[in-house]
């Protein structure tokens, strides 16, 4: 992997938790549980094209969570530094929902 790649998969991996954080709750405010639906849309979507129609994150490799890490990751580490407090059972929740998650895919991937 050289530079360019490590670059763009960096950036690529910040853009999409930053995204959420920033317009996903002003959608959902604006715009009630639509909004939450149209955020999905918009912004999965609009990441998923960049990060893996343009190529914009290198993977080498089998790799399915790439975006659910790069989220995951990037707003615990938000809340972490905003000096929010964490709920750990939401965390507990998280992982043992992608355990299984990931279970079921292995089963037919």
């Amino acid at each position: 992997m050289d530079i360019n790649n490590i670059i763009s998969t960096i950036v690529g991996g910040f853009l999409f938790p930053f995204l959420i954080s920033m317009l996903w709750g002003k959608l959902v405010e604006a715009f009630g549980p639509i909004g939450g639906w149209m955020a999905a849309a918009f912004i999965v979507g609009t990441m998923w094209s960049l990060n893996h129609g343009l190529g914009m994150i290198f993977q080498s490799g089998t790799s399915w969570v790439d975006m659910a890490w790069a989220a995951g990751t990037g707003l615990f580490l938000a809340d972490v530094i905003g000096g929010k407090k964490i709920n750990y059972s939401l965390v507990l929740a998280g992982i043992v929902g992608g355990i299984i998650g990931g279970f079921f895919l292995s089963t037919f991937l």
